[in-house]
């Protein structure tokens, strides 16, 4: 029976094998029975909740790792779930010799042939690298964010993809197990051949595999991974599901993290309007995402799932993205009774 490995872990957290919960036919473990989560410096653990931060929520800043660290202490944050480029960066990843554009939510990013050919390029000195790449840079990012108070729950590296080669795979786990991580975090796959293909990986590393879902989220949509293997898991984004609409209600969502709790690695928690109300992103407390409730439910089931926090919304003026990232975690915490 798999079980999570915790000889990585820092001195200020541990972990217990819990209790054994059935899948279908599978028999999984509990992934994060008692207490993962025993965080020091700036401290975002509220009544047995860890709140976190995903690195997105500050792409509008400069984005090192040591300045990704600054942001996240700043914000009061001591859990993260952590991107690839900046730990990439900071290991030595070849330079992209393509200038990137701008992001546009829900447009891909337009490239001429030229620049195309020069991507394709670039993905092989990547994939490259990655297949010999030293850990000792991301045991270095470790320790640096360990200091800092900061654990890294999660790793969301542009490596998992159906056109990445083994070699990558087996490079991102690697570098979560050296991060801390007990999970790596990816869109859920439309073929099933690839979430069959890293759940493989991640029994042989034993890091689960998080799967993110946008509009295609409803309460069946992982049970294909999940029945796959006992490390695919659920990265649910709570916000999303919300404004998909159709069957997702409050309600649904609720009762979808309590039947599936022991096969959630971590959620994103945003505010969306349901799809009938636009679905657009809100400041917290504007939307239609059950957020209080969400959170009421892990402290009142003791759910060990970090709650990510995802900033989505329009930033207003004079504000930046660590405040509202605080903004956020004061909404948290006083939907929590801190």
């Amino acid at each position: 029976m798999p079980a999570i490995n915790d000889k990585g872990l820092s001195r200020r957290h541990f972990l217990k094998q819990g209790s054994i919960a059935s899948f279908g036919a599978l028999m999984v473990p509990s992934l994060f029975s008692n207490s993962f989560f025993l965080s020091e410096g700036p401290g975002s653990k509220f009544f047995g909740v860890q709140i976190g931060v995903i690195t997105y929520s500050f792409r509008d800043l400069p984005g090192g790792s040591e300045q990704i660290l600054k942001y996240i202490t700043d914000s009061g944050i001591s859990a993260i779930e952590l991107m690839g480029d900046a730990v990439e960066d900071y290991a030595g990843k070849p330079v992209n010799p393509v200038k990137m554009p701008p992001r546009v939510p829900g447009q891909p990013p337009k490239f001429t042939d030229e620049e195309k050919a020069q991507l394709a390029e670039y993905a092989k000195k990547v994939a490259e690298w990655r297949s010999t790449v030293s850990m000792d840079k991301f045991a270095e990012i470790k320790k640096m964010y360990n200091n800092a108070g900061v654990e890294i729950y999660a790793f969301k590296p542009n490596a998992l993809g159906k056109n990445n080669t083994d070699a990558e795979i087996e490079y991102a786990m690697k570098a979560a197990k050296t991060l801390g991580a007990k999970s790596v975090t990816v869109e859920l796959p439309t073929d099933p051949a690839q979430s069959k293909r890293l759940g493989d990986f991640g029994e042989k590393h034993k890091v689960y595999i998080g799967y993110h879902a946008h509009l295609q989220a409803t309460d069946t949509a992982w049970d294909v991974a999940l029945s796959q293997s006992p490390y695919n898991s659920l990265n649910l984004d709570c916000g999303h599901y919300i404004a998909a609409g159709g069957n997702n209600t409050k309600e649904t969502l609720l009762a979808l993290i309590d039947a599936k709790h022991d096969r959630i690695t971590s959620m994103h928690i945003k505010d969306r309007r349901t799809k009938t109300n636009g679905g657009n992103n809100m400041p917290w407390g504007q939307g239609d995402t059950p957020i209080k409730e969400i959170l009421s439910l892990l402290k009142e089931k003791k759910y060990q799932i970090p709650a990510t926090i995802e900033l989505e919304y329009d930033i207003p003026a004079g504000s930046d993205a660590v405040k509202e990232t605080k903004n956020c975690l004061n909404f948290a915490k006083a939907a929590l009774g801190a």
